[in-house]
């Protein structure tokens, strides 16, 4: 997921789009310990989707919105 599409959401899809991610970082961990991963770097790919929806919701906040 790119910047400019998170930049694009509401605040109250940035909330819906950042609990979605967690969940799948759960289930990726969950995933992990059990040996069943498909995709190694999925974890990392999410974690960054994670920094940059919190970034962009702290900018928002910062402007006020």
């Amino acid at each position: 997921m790119k910047a400019a599409e998170i930049r694009d959401m509401r605040s109250d899809e940035l909330q819906a789009k950042l609990e979605e991610l967690q969940k799948q970082v759960f289930t990726l961990r969950s995933q992990a310990m059990t040996e069943n991963v498909e995709n190694v770097r999925a974890m990392k790919n999410v974690k960054r989707d994670i920094a940059r929806v919190k970034t962009i919701i702290r900018e928002n906040e910062i402007k006020g919105q």
